[in-house]
């Protein structure tokens, strides 16, 4: 993972909606929740919950799936494992190296 992809997927959960968002679809577990759950939950507006859910799925955070008429938010556990090995890389072994 790269330095960039690491930042976005930080910019993404620095805002205390979409991380409210994420900890939702995190929870939810691998079957993933229903966006109007989510809203209801959550008490934002759709266009406001979309554009969050946009932002998130941008950053390879969450994914989206249809079943029939409802669209379900999913974790993308693996990227959320790569963000977290990226920060914990190399921790403690005593010396700064810029990385690129």
């Amino acid at each position: 993972m790269t330095i960039e992809q690491v930042a976005k997927a930080l910019k993404e959960l620095g805002h205390p909606t979409r991380l409210a968002i994420y900890k939702g679809v995190v929870r939810a577990g691998e079957q993933g929740v229903a966006v109007g759950v989510l809203q209801e939950a959550l008490g934002v507006p759709g266009s406001t919950l979309s554009h969050h859910i946009s932002s998130l799925g941008s950053a390879g955070l969450i994914f989206q799936r249809r079943e029939g008429r409802t669209l379900y938010c999913v974790a993308e556990y693996q990227q959320l494992q790569s963000v977290i090995d990226f920060l914990q890389d190399e921790c403690c072994i005593g010396e700064y190296e810029q990385s690129k």
